[in-house]
Protein backbone atom coordinates (compact mmCIF):
# COMPACT_ATOMS: atom_id res chain seq x y z
CA UNK A 1 0.00 0.00 0.00
CA UNK A 2 1.85 3.50 -1.08
CA UNK A 3 2.40 5.88 1.83
CA UNK A 4 -0.51 8.26 1.11
CA UNK A 5 -2.91 6.22 1.05
CA UNK A 6 -1.88 5.02 4.44
CA UNK A 7 -1.60 8.55 5.46
CA UNK A 8 -4.87 9.28 3.84
CA UNK A 9 -6.75 6.26 5.67
CA UNK A 10 -5.27 7.36 9.37
CA UNK A 11 -6.30 11.01 9.07
CA UNK A 12 -10.18 9.35 8.16
CA UNK A 13 -9.87 7.28 11.29
CA UNK A 14 -8.76 9.99 13.58
CA UNK A 15 -11.51 12.24 12.23
CA UNK A 16 -14.44 10.26 11.87
CA UNK A 17 -14.14 8.37 15.66
CA UNK A 18 -13.93 4.91 14.15
CA UNK A 19 -12.91 2.88 11.23
CA UNK A 20 -16.38 1.59 10.27
CA UNK A 21 -16.98 5.40 9.72
CA UNK A 22 -13.60 5.99 8.14
CA UNK A 23 -14.66 2.98 5.73
CA UNK A 24 -18.05 4.33 4.73
CA UNK A 25 -16.06 8.15 4.11
CA UNK A 26 -13.33 6.44 1.76
CA UNK A 27 -15.27 4.11 0.00
CA UNK A 28 -13.36 0.74 0.96
CA UNK A 29 -14.04 -2.19 3.31
CA UNK A 30 -13.13 -1.60 6.87
CA UNK A 31 -10.78 -4.69 6.42
CA UNK A 32 -8.80 -1.95 4.35
CA UNK A 33 -8.79 0.62 6.43
CA UNK A 34 -7.99 -2.00 9.16
CA UNK A 35 -5.01 -3.14 7.06
CA UNK A 36 -3.39 0.40 6.06
CA UNK A 37 -3.34 1.84 9.33
CA UNK A 38 -1.47 -1.53 10.47
CA UNK A 39 0.99 -0.88 7.80
CA UNK A 40 1.34 2.23 8.66
CA UNK A 41 2.05 2.00 12.10
CA UNK A 42 4.85 -0.65 11.16
CA UNK A 43 6.36 1.33 9.10
CA UNK A 44 6.36 3.91 11.78
CA UNK A 45 7.07 1.54 14.18
CA UNK A 46 5.27 3.62 16.64
CA UNK A 47 1.37 2.61 17.74
CA UNK A 48 -1.03 5.93 16.66
CA UNK A 49 -4.20 4.46 17.90
CA UNK A 50 -5.65 2.73 21.25
CA UNK A 51 -8.07 0.11 19.83
CA UNK A 52 -10.87 -1.79 22.32
CA UNK A 53 -13.77 -3.47 21.65
CA UNK A 54 -15.92 -0.17 22.19
CA UNK A 55 -14.10 2.82 21.25
CA UNK A 56 -10.53 3.83 19.03
CA UNK A 57 -8.87 6.68 20.35
CA UNK A 58 -5.50 8.30 19.42
CA UNK A 59 -2.11 8.04 21.41
CA UNK A 60 0.11 10.98 22.09
CA UNK A 61 2.32 9.86 19.42
CA UNK A 62 -0.67 9.72 17.22
CA UNK A 63 -2.12 12.95 17.93
CA UNK A 64 1.15 14.75 17.39
CA UNK A 65 1.03 12.69 14.18
CA UNK A 66 -2.54 13.47 13.33
CA UNK A 67 -1.82 17.23 13.47
CA UNK A 68 1.30 17.36 10.90
CA UNK A 69 -0.45 14.70 8.34
CA UNK A 70 -3.76 16.44 8.26
CA UNK A 71 -2.08 19.64 7.28
CA UNK A 72 -0.10 18.19 4.92
CA UNK A 73 -3.00 16.20 3.18
CA UNK A 74 -4.78 20.47 3.23
CA UNK A 75 -2.10 21.84 1.80
CA UNK A 76 -1.64 19.48 -0.89
CA UNK A 77 -5.60 19.75 -1.64
CA UNK A 78 -5.40 23.56 -1.13
CA UNK A 79 -2.23 23.32 -4.26
CA UNK A 80 -4.50 21.70 -6.20
CA UNK A 81 -7.28 23.98 -5.91
CA UNK A 82 -5.58 26.64 -6.63
CA UNK A 83 -3.89 25.50 -9.48
CA UNK A 84 -7.38 24.24 -11.09
CA UNK A 85 -8.44 27.68 -9.96
CA UNK A 86 -6.52 29.45 -12.04
CA UNK A 87 -8.68 27.98 -14.92
CA UNK A 88 -11.75 28.66 -12.80
CA UNK A 89 -12.25 25.00 -12.20
CA UNK A 90 -12.93 23.68 -8.35
CA UNK A 91 -13.45 20.21 -7.64
CA UNK A 92 -13.87 17.82 -4.08
CA UNK A 93 -15.77 18.32 -1.15
CA UNK A 94 -16.54 21.02 1.00
CA UNK A 95 -18.82 20.76 3.93
CA UNK A 96 -20.63 23.80 5.51
CA UNK A 97 -22.66 24.73 8.11
CA UNK A 98 -25.40 26.95 8.50
CA UNK A 99 -28.32 28.11 10.41
CA UNK A 100 -31.92 26.34 9.50
CA UNK A 101 -34.00 29.84 8.33
CA UNK A 102 -31.31 31.59 7.40
CA UNK A 103 -30.29 28.38 5.36
CA UNK A 104 -33.04 27.49 3.68
CA UNK A 105 -34.18 30.90 2.54
CA UNK A 106 -31.05 32.57 1.49
CA UNK A 107 -27.83 29.89 2.10
CA UNK A 108 -29.34 26.87 -0.30
CA UNK A 109 -29.94 29.36 -3.20
CA UNK A 110 -26.07 30.45 -2.86
CA UNK A 111 -25.28 27.45 -2.52
CA UNK A 112 -26.97 25.95 -5.89
CA UNK A 113 -25.59 28.61 -8.17
CA UNK A 114 -21.98 27.78 -6.88
CA UNK A 115 -22.65 24.77 -7.78
CA UNK A 116 -23.52 25.52 -10.88
CA UNK A 117 -20.36 27.19 -11.57
CA UNK A 118 -18.27 24.33 -10.71
CA UNK A 119 -19.57 21.44 -11.68
CA UNK A 120 -16.59 19.14 -10.52
CA UNK A 121 -17.17 20.60 -6.71
CA UNK A 122 -20.19 18.76 -4.42
CA UNK A 123 -21.34 20.35 -1.28
CA UNK A 124 -22.33 18.66 2.28
CA UNK A 125 -24.87 20.95 3.99
CA UNK A 126 -25.79 20.67 7.50
CA UNK A 127 -28.81 23.28 8.44
CA UNK A 128 -28.89 23.49 12.25
CA UNK A 129 -29.45 25.74 14.93
CA UNK A 130 -27.22 24.01 16.95
CA UNK A 131 -23.67 26.14 17.21
CA UNK A 132 -21.73 23.17 15.42
CA UNK A 133 -18.00 22.78 16.43
CA UNK A 134 -16.19 23.99 12.78
CA UNK A 135 -13.04 22.00 14.09
CA UNK A 136 -13.40 18.82 15.33
CA UNK A 137 -16.65 17.89 13.21
CA UNK A 138 -14.33 18.60 9.91
CA UNK A 139 -16.33 21.64 8.16
CA UNK A 140 -14.64 23.85 6.27
CA UNK A 141 -17.16 26.69 7.01
CA UNK A 142 -19.86 27.25 9.08
CA UNK A 143 -22.66 30.48 8.10
CA UNK A 144 -23.73 32.16 11.19
CA UNK A 145 -26.36 34.60 12.06
CA UNK A 146 -25.55 36.75 15.34
CA UNK A 147 -23.60 37.78 18.13
CA UNK A 148 -19.97 36.30 17.38
CA UNK A 149 -18.25 34.53 20.52
CA UNK A 150 -14.65 35.01 21.41
CA UNK A 151 -12.98 31.30 19.13
CA UNK A 152 -9.66 30.88 17.07
CA UNK A 153 -12.02 31.12 14.03
CA UNK A 154 -11.50 33.06 11.10
CA UNK A 155 -15.12 35.39 10.85
CA UNK A 156 -15.80 37.38 7.53
CA UNK A 157 -18.91 39.74 7.66
CA UNK A 158 -21.50 38.56 4.72
CA UNK A 159 -24.27 40.85 5.35
CA UNK A 160 -26.25 43.62 8.36
CA UNK A 161 -28.95 41.31 9.67
CA UNK A 162 -31.34 44.05 10.63
CA UNK A 163 -34.44 43.49 12.70
CA UNK A 164 -38.15 45.12 12.26
CA UNK A 165 -41.25 45.61 14.61
CA UNK A 166 -44.28 44.21 12.97
CA UNK A 167 -47.79 42.65 13.19
CA UNK A 168 -50.69 41.92 11.22
CA UNK A 169 -53.33 43.99 9.76
CA UNK A 170 -55.85 41.72 11.66
CA UNK A 171 -53.57 42.36 15.35
CA UNK A 172 -53.63 46.08 14.63
CA UNK A 173 -56.90 46.93 14.11
CA UNK A 174 -58.24 45.13 16.95
CA UNK A 175 -55.56 46.73 19.26
CA UNK A 176 -54.61 49.78 17.79
CA UNK A 177 -50.98 50.87 16.55
CA UNK A 178 -48.13 51.54 18.93
CA UNK A 179 -46.69 55.35 18.33
CA UNK A 180 -43.80 54.78 20.62
CA UNK A 181 -41.61 52.05 22.06
CA UNK A 182 -43.06 52.58 25.19
CA UNK A 183 -46.45 51.69 23.86
CA UNK A 184 -45.64 47.90 23.42
CA UNK A 185 -46.29 47.10 27.43
CA UNK A 186 -49.63 47.31 26.38
CA UNK A 187 -49.07 44.66 23.39
CA UNK A 188 -48.93 40.64 23.05
CA UNK A 189 -45.59 39.98 22.28
CA UNK A 190 -44.31 36.66 20.58
CA UNK A 191 -40.51 35.78 21.58
CA UNK A 192 -37.45 34.15 19.66
CA UNK A 193 -36.27 32.45 22.69
CA UNK A 194 -32.58 32.31 21.52
CA UNK A 195 -32.20 36.30 21.98
CA UNK A 196 -32.12 37.67 25.40
CA UNK A 197 -35.11 39.75 26.12
CA UNK A 198 -32.95 43.10 26.93
CA UNK A 199 -31.54 42.89 23.36
CA UNK A 200 -34.91 42.64 21.77
CA UNK A 201 -36.73 46.32 22.35
CA UNK A 202 -33.89 48.50 22.92
CA UNK A 203 -32.80 51.65 21.20
CA UNK A 204 -30.70 55.13 21.43
CA UNK A 205 -33.17 58.13 21.98
CA UNK A 206 -32.87 61.69 21.16
CA UNK A 207 -29.87 61.76 24.06
CA UNK A 208 -28.00 59.62 23.11
CA UNK A 209 -29.16 57.00 25.83
CA UNK A 210 -30.04 53.88 25.19
CA UNK A 211 -33.81 52.77 25.98
CA UNK A 212 -35.35 49.36 26.51
CA UNK A 213 -38.32 47.66 26.96
CA UNK A 214 -39.24 44.22 27.72
CA UNK A 215 -42.97 43.56 27.29
CA UNK A 216 -44.34 40.26 28.67
CA UNK A 217 -44.24 37.34 26.08
CA UNK A 218 -47.74 35.47 25.29
CA UNK A 219 -45.94 33.04 23.57
CA UNK A 220 -42.37 31.89 22.96
CA UNK A 221 -40.80 29.42 20.52
CA UNK A 222 -37.02 29.06 19.47
CA UNK A 223 -37.96 28.93 15.65
CA UNK A 224 -38.30 32.08 13.46
CA UNK A 225 -40.77 30.73 10.88
CA UNK A 226 -43.13 29.28 13.85
CA UNK A 227 -43.59 32.87 15.21
CA UNK A 228 -44.03 34.40 11.91
CA UNK A 229 -46.75 32.56 11.47
CA UNK A 230 -48.03 33.00 14.82
CA UNK A 231 -48.08 36.84 14.18
CA UNK A 232 -49.86 36.27 10.61
CA UNK A 233 -52.54 34.56 12.32
CA UNK A 234 -52.95 37.59 14.73
CA UNK A 235 -51.83 36.56 18.01
CA UNK A 236 -48.71 39.35 18.96
CA UNK A 237 -46.46 41.53 17.91
CA UNK A 238 -42.90 40.03 16.55
CA UNK A 239 -39.09 41.43 16.12
CA UNK A 240 -37.36 39.86 13.37
CA UNK A 241 -35.08 39.97 11.44
CA UNK A 242 -35.84 41.03 7.49
CA UNK A 243 -34.54 38.13 5.98
CA UNK A 244 -36.76 35.98 7.38
CA UNK A 245 -40.00 38.39 6.98
CA UNK A 246 -39.38 40.77 4.33
CA UNK A 247 -41.86 38.77 2.03
CA UNK A 248 -44.63 38.81 4.39
CA UNK A 249 -44.13 42.83 4.81
CA UNK A 250 -44.09 42.96 1.28
CA UNK A 251 -46.91 41.14 0.57
CA UNK A 252 -48.67 42.83 3.33
CA UNK A 253 -49.51 39.94 5.32
CA UNK A 254 -47.50 41.66 8.46
CA UNK A 255 -47.04 45.65 8.50
CA UNK A 256 -44.06 47.02 9.91
CA UNK A 257 -44.81 49.45 12.60
CA UNK A 258 -41.98 52.18 14.98
CA UNK A 259 -39.88 51.97 11.51
CA UNK A 260 -38.48 54.96 12.54
CA UNK A 261 -36.05 53.32 15.00
CA UNK A 262 -32.97 51.60 14.14
CA UNK A 263 -33.39 48.08 16.44
CA UNK A 264 -31.08 46.15 17.11
CA UNK A 265 -28.63 44.57 14.66
CA UNK A 266 -26.58 41.92 13.77
CA UNK A 267 -24.52 40.27 11.23
CA UNK A 268 -24.37 37.02 9.12
CA UNK A 269 -20.63 35.51 9.26
CA UNK A 270 -18.34 32.98 7.26
CA UNK A 271 -16.49 31.37 10.11
CA UNK A 272 -13.19 28.71 9.00
CA UNK A 273 -10.66 27.73 11.02
CA UNK A 274 -7.50 29.73 10.99
CA UNK A 275 -4.38 28.41 9.09
CA UNK A 276 -1.46 29.52 6.57
CA UNK A 277 -3.55 29.80 3.51
CA UNK A 278 -7.42 29.74 2.76
CA UNK A 279 -8.04 26.93 0.72
CA UNK A 280 -9.19 28.26 -2.91
CA UNK A 281 -12.69 26.41 -2.88
CA UNK A 282 -13.51 28.16 0.95
CA UNK A 283 -12.37 31.40 -0.43
CA UNK A 284 -14.29 31.27 -3.39
CA UNK A 285 -17.39 30.39 -1.76
CA UNK A 286 -17.30 32.97 1.09
CA UNK A 287 -16.67 35.70 -2.00
CA UNK A 288 -19.83 34.58 -3.70
CA UNK A 289 -21.42 34.84 -0.05
CA UNK A 290 -20.37 38.13 -0.14
CA UNK A 291 -21.94 39.16 -3.85
CA UNK A 292 -25.00 37.14 -3.37
CA UNK A 293 -26.44 38.59 -0.25
CA UNK A 294 -24.58 42.62 -0.77
CA UNK A 295 -24.50 45.07 1.34
CA UNK A 296 -27.37 45.93 1.98
CA UNK A 297 -28.93 42.94 1.22
CA UNK A 298 -31.33 42.01 -1.42
CA UNK A 299 -33.81 40.90 1.27
CA UNK A 300 -33.98 44.83 2.74
CA UNK A 301 -34.33 46.30 -0.78
CA UNK A 302 -38.04 47.00 -0.24
CA UNK A 303 -38.01 46.84 3.81
CA UNK A 304 -39.22 49.99 5.21
CA UNK A 305 -36.50 49.98 7.93
CA UNK A 306 -34.49 52.82 9.83
CA UNK A 307 -30.59 53.55 8.05
CA UNK A 308 -29.70 55.03 11.11
CA UNK A 309 -26.55 53.99 13.32
CA UNK A 310 -28.39 50.99 15.01
CA UNK A 311 -27.70 50.17 18.58
CA UNK A 312 -26.04 46.88 19.48
CA UNK A 313 -24.07 46.97 15.91
CA UNK A 314 -22.20 43.63 15.97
Amino acid sequence: MDRMSEIQTFVQVAESGGIGAAADRLGVAKSAVSRRLKDLEERLGVRLVNRTTRQLSLTDTGKSYYERASQILADLEDADQTAAAVHGALSGRLKIAGPQSFGVLHLLPAVTSFLEKHPELWIDLDVNDRRVDVVNEGFDLAVRVGQLEDSSLIARRLAPVRNIVCASPGYLERHGTPKRPEDLMGHSYLRYSNVPERRIFSWIDEQGRERVVNPKARFVANNGEILQAAAEAGLGIISQPTFLIHKAVEEGRLVPILTDIEWWQLGAYALYPPGRHLSAKVRAFVDHLVSCFGDPPYWDERMPISRGKPVHAI
